[in-house]
């Protein structure tokens, strides 16, 4: 980003433009506890763009980044191998600086991308149909259980206890707004604890639900089969939505859609998209086609124009910047477009023989790595079937013994401390993700410290 100062009187200009006295007039609307009382601690008044770039430069060496530790964290973000195909290809300028297609006729290579794009998307998890990408996958779940709100005109939402906290975290946070309520409930270290969380759900649903949302793999890497929970949901009236944060798993599992799913969503990020600190990152979004009209979102279609030559056009666009507010069925579906091209382009090198072939040898690594793990005096391995994501019960509390292996230089797992700071009793639990790039030599690495640490 360009670096563009403004002097004294260009600052008074502009405040005497919209009629502000100063620059604190501008803030008058936040309440004075909410604002810093001074400069940020830390950081220098000014300082000259060779100095502050340096200063940048100290700052991330402390950061220990993926490429050079052993790797093994997960929960909603993974680190696969990317192709350096990919990034080569959507740095091509006909993708990098296109913007969202509001012009379908002009921007016919955009939108038949994201045709392919929906096209994989909807095969991968077994639905008749899929948009042209979400923000991310915490915010097209909120928008898959509004979808149902409106397909069944009903207010309560259930939600598994193994949907990832965030997720749950963002739609308690616009369920406040909407008025929907929200059954949830936490996770436990309790070997069989999936089962016990399968029969709230089940038990749980009644004619004022409008849909149960559970993740599968779950936030601990627990596999289930949704089918029966699938026809509960139906036999009520309500809709099964079924949400993936790790996309490599369906080359391995059966689809949501054919455990009778109806709406499937999903964080695309493992595919073709790197960690980048957290973002940015592509949600997925596929329902049943009876349901289409209700999808949020924008809808490439392929067709056919006056000549006789195929074209693609945006068939829905149900956004408010498209229709009237009120009509809308969304105001947060921004589509990640270039990191939905990359997924494309990803899953289109791999072919679905391919795709087998990652998620095989995932859960390989995985199994090995767990059954190594699970020998460590004190640890207890908390997952029956897992995919490449499982939970390790410790003796102590896991998010120091974390702090500690990232000292060692080992990304050793997520502690559920963290995404769950005040449930005490998985205070213990760490979440453990292995991926191809996982070596046998980093989970031996892993193994070895982590023993250290607990017997310390």
């Amino acid at each position: 980003m360009r670096y563009l100062p403004l002097t004294d009187t260009d600052r008074q200009a502009m405040l005497a433009t919209i009629g502000a006295s100063s620059i604190d007039d501008l803030f008058i609307d936040v309440p004075a506890e909410a604002r810093l009382p001074g400069p940020i601690a830390g950081l220098p008044a000014h300082a000259s763009e060779l100095a502050v770039e340096r200063h940048m430069t100290r700052l991330a060496r402390r950061n220990l980044s993926a490429g050079e530790a052993p790797f093994f964290l997960g929960c909603g973000a993974y680190r696969h191998h990317v192709p350096a195909s990919v990034d080569h290809l959507i740095q091509r300028g006909e993708f990098l600086t296109s913007y969202t297609p509001y012009q379908p006729e002009i921007a016919q290579g955009t939108l038949q991308a994201l045709f392919e794009f929906q096209t994989q998307v909807a095969r991968l998890f077994g639905c008749d149909v899929a948009n042209a990408s979400m923000y991310d996958g915490s915010t097209a779940c909120w928008e898959a259980i509004t979808m149902a709100r409106r397909v069944t005109k009903r207010g309560k939402a259930i939600l598994s206890a193994g949907l990832h906290p965030h997720y749950v975290s963002l739609a308690k946070t616009m369920a406040r707004f909407t008025g929907d309520l929200l059954d949830t409930a936490l996770p436990t270290l309790t070997p069989g604890a999936p089962g016990d969380d399968m029969a709230r759900l089940l038990a749980g649903i009644d004619a004022d639900t409008s849909c149960v949302v559970v993740q599968n793999p779950n936030i601990l890497g627990h596999v289930a089969d949704l089918s029966e929970l699938a026809a509960r949901c139906h036999d009520k009236g309500a809709l099964l939505i079924a949400v993936v944060t790790e996309p490599v798993a369906l080359g391995a599992i059966r689809s949501p859609g054919e455990m009778g799913a109806d709406i499937v969503v999903g964080e695309g990020q493992s595919i073709g998209v790197g960690l980048n600190f957290g973002g940015p990152y592509v949600g997925l979004f596929a329902c049943n086609e009876k349901h289409v009209r209700q999808m949020p979102g924008r809808l490439c279609g392929v067709t056919t124009d006056a000549d006789g030559q195929r074209g693609f056009v945006l068939t829905l666009s149900t956004r408010e910047q498209h229709i009237r507010r009120e009509k809308a069925t969304s105001n947060i579906c921004t589509n990640a477009g270039l990191c939905a091209l990359a997924f494309s382009i990803h899953l289109t090198l791999l072919g679905e023989t391919g795709l087998r072939n990652l998620a095989a040898l995932n859960h390989a690594g995985a199994v090995a790595a767990a059954e190594r793990l699970a020998t460590l005096p004190g640890v207890e391995l908390v997952n029956g079937a897992f995919f490449n994501e499982f939970t390790l019960k410790l003796p102590r509390e896991a998010r120091p013994v974390v702090r500690a292996l990232a000292d060692m230089g080992i990304l050793g797992g997520v502690s559920l401390g963290r995404l769950y700071p005040d449930a005490a009793d998985l205070a213990n639990g760490l979440v453990v993700a292995v991926t191809e790039t996982s070596t046998a030599e980093d989970v031996e690495a892993l193994a070895q410290a982590l023993e250290a640490e607990i017997a310390a």
